[in-house]
């Protein structure tokens, strides 16, 4: 007889912590990004592109709380990805925290993203940012518009 298998796996199923969606072509980041977010309580997927994003987001059976997104990509960049978005009628309320590595001003940013955050990233900053988001500081969700 085998032992209890106590290891938890993130699937497409919806899941009893809120679910965060990390895109960003940098395994190590993506990964780093995932633990901590891990760590904080949230059920992660993660994506290499946007293509790869809007992929998962059309078989998942429930929408992620948010959406953590590098711009800078290949594939599918962090703009282009907005731009399909914002054209879903499924997934286009879905938060977005922007990341990136390169200044982005206000006039360039991708429409419909909800904040900003620059690499390297600040973890309390974005601590605080994801508990928002997801309404975990209230102990409900709601809606947050916060761009920094």
């Amino acid at each position: 007889m085998n032992p209890p298998d106590n290891t938890e796996e993130t699937t497409l199923a919806e899941p009893a912590r809120p679910l965060v969606l990390v895109v960003d072509d940098d395994d190590a980041i993506r990964e780093a990004l995932r633990d901590l977010l891990d760590d904080a309580g949230f059920a992660t997927l993660g994506a290499r592109h946007g293509l790869e994003a809007l992929k998962i987001l059309a078989a998942m059976a429930t929408t992620p709380t948010f959406i953590l997104l590098d711009l800078m990509m290949p594939v599918m960049d962090g703009w282009a990805f907005c731009d399909k978005r914002r054209k879903s009628r499924f997934f286009s309320e879905v938060p977005v925290i922007a990341i990136s590595a390169v200044d982005v001003s206000e006039s360039n940013r991708p429409a419909g993203i909800d904040a900003f955050l620059a690499k390297p990233i600040d973890l309390e900053e974005f601590a605080r940012l994801a508990m928002r988001m997801s309404g975990l500081v209230s102990g409900r969700r709601r809606p947050v518009s916060v761009l920094h």
